[in-house]
């Protein structure tokens, strides 16, 4: 008679994210694993496959959890300029309230990974992608609303805010100065005039 599963993979899965975002890959051993998840190493490899497996489905999961996500703050009803400067906000505000100091698990990721790691450099690039068209949109939109200038390159400005806000992550991460992260912000939010 097969065993059924005594955990939840589901809360295992957040509970993998939460270790890797705070230590990040290389940090985090698969005995670490078994002991934050509180679940057998055998059932951990049937569940997750290994540590790089548990890793790429955290990564996954993070982006599809993140809550507001960037391109749902783009898609907001009303003049698109005010959502560009309230994504740009919100990363401000987002990492100066993260008083654990983890940063962006992308950003992490980034740092750790690339460019040694061919998935989770095309796990990034999509997001990255997926941003910066949503940016794009957003910004395109703000010229035909007369929000920003004709002669402004949409795909150029956000590729800018694109770099802007992961640069910014990095940054808060070691030193998430709340005055810096706005100063930072406010001169960026300049380039959009």
């Amino acid at each position: 008679m097969a065993r059924t599963k005594e955990f939840d993979p589901d809360a295992a899965l957040q509970a993998a994210l939460d270790l890797f975002w705070e230590r990040g890959y290389e940090a985090t051993s698969m005995a670490d694993l078994v002991d934050h998840l509180g679940i057998a190493r055998a059932s951990l490899y049937a569940t997750f496959g290994n540590k790089r497996d548990l890793y790429l489905k955290a990564l996954d999961r993070y982006l599809e959890t993140r809550n507001p996500s960037p391109v749902e703050i783009l898609s907001q009803p009303g003049p698109a300029l005010p959502a560009v400067r309230a994504l740009v906000e919100f990363y401000v505000a987002d990492s100066i309230g993260d008083k654990r100091r983890r940063g962006c698990m992308i950003v992490n990721a980034a740092a750790e990974m690339l460019p040694g790691d061919p998935e989770v450099s095309r796990l990034l690039d999509t997001n990255w992608s997926a941003l910066e068209a949503a940016l794009t949109s957003a910004l395109i939109r703000a010229r035909g609303e007369g929000d920003l200038p004709a002669g402004r390159d949409p795909r150029a400005l956000a590729r800018f805010l694109l770099v802007f806000l992961q640069g910014l992550r990095l940054v808060s991460k070691g030193s998430p100065d709340a005055r810096r992260l706005r100063e930072a912000a406010a001169e960026a939010l300049t380039i959009l005039a």
